[in-house]
């Protein structure tokens, strides 16, 4: 596993569209161990890949709030089948959240 450059705004590729995964190959879970390994490292709750540099619909997170508690997530977005598009703008929120556990 590597780990990944964090890009942050104003950086132009984070408004890049991301592709939907039409399947999970080597290469995403690939991606996913890397991106893993940089979310703990960072640190953070949760981490999309367009904030390492890749444009595709990929998450991983851990709520557990623990590096490597192995209660971790993967999430490949598909494509959505059906619904309906709105032509009202929506917020965009990072997905790396610092931690909400009180001290």
């Amino acid at each position: 596993m590597s780990i990944l450059p964090i890009i942050t705004a104003p950086d132009p590729r984070l408004k890049l569209k991301a592709k939907a995964v039409a399947a999970v190959d080597d290469d995403i879970r690939r991606l996913m161990d890397d991106m893993l390994e940089t979310m703990y490292l960072a640190p953070g709750i949760g981490l999309a890949a367009p904030q390492v540099g890749v444009a595709k619909r990929v998450l991983v997170l851990d709520v557990a709030q623990r590096a490597r508690s192995q209660r971790h997530s993967r999430l490949p977005i598909p494509r959505s089948s059906g619904g309906r598009k709105s032509s009202r703008p929506t917020a965009r929120a990072a997905c790396r959240c610092p931690s909400t556990t009180p001290t």
